[in-house]
């Protein structure tokens, strides 16, 4: 299950929000070991598309540079779909390289009538992806 805090989850719903019709992309790090997403890091999508999403490499190095300076990890690996369900795509799942995250997609579309969006979070492991609940708390 993931867990996080309200504010985290509607930073992620709006850099979605903001960067439709592209598709948006970030990391949320936290501590080292423990599961707990905390720093929120809005990332530029270098593709700048509505379809597929790309970290730029010297955007991503910095990135874990950061993190590894300060004992950090990334928790949450997030992007949005802007056309489709909230579901990774293959790209997706060749992109999960990170096996102990949380990979947040967040959809834009209408496709549930629902609501503006969705969001869903999985674990992707050698290819296998699992759906898991999702728990917004005030505080931890």
């Amino acid at each position: 299950m993931l867990t996080l805090t309200q504010e985290l989850y509607d930073r992620i719903v709006e850099h979605a929000r903001k960067d439709h019709p592209d598709e948006a992309c970030g990391v949320v790090a936290g501590p080292a070991g423990t599961g707990r997403p905390e720093r929120f890091v809005p990332m530029l999508n270098a593709a700048r598309s509505p379809t597929f999403y790309e970290f730029d490499s010297k955007d991503l190095l910095a990135l874990y540079r950061a993190m590894d300076d300060r004992d950090e990890e990334p928790v949450i690996v997030y992007h949005s779909h802007t056309a489709t369900e909230a579901y990774p795509s293959r790209t997706d799942v060749t992109y999960a390289n990170e096996p102990n995250a949380h990979y947040v997609l967040v959809s834009t579309a209408d496709t549930d009538g629902l609501g503006e969006f969705q969001f869903r979070s999985y674990r992707i492991v050698d290819g296998v992806i699992t759906e898991e609940e999702v728990q917004v708390v005030a505080a931890y």
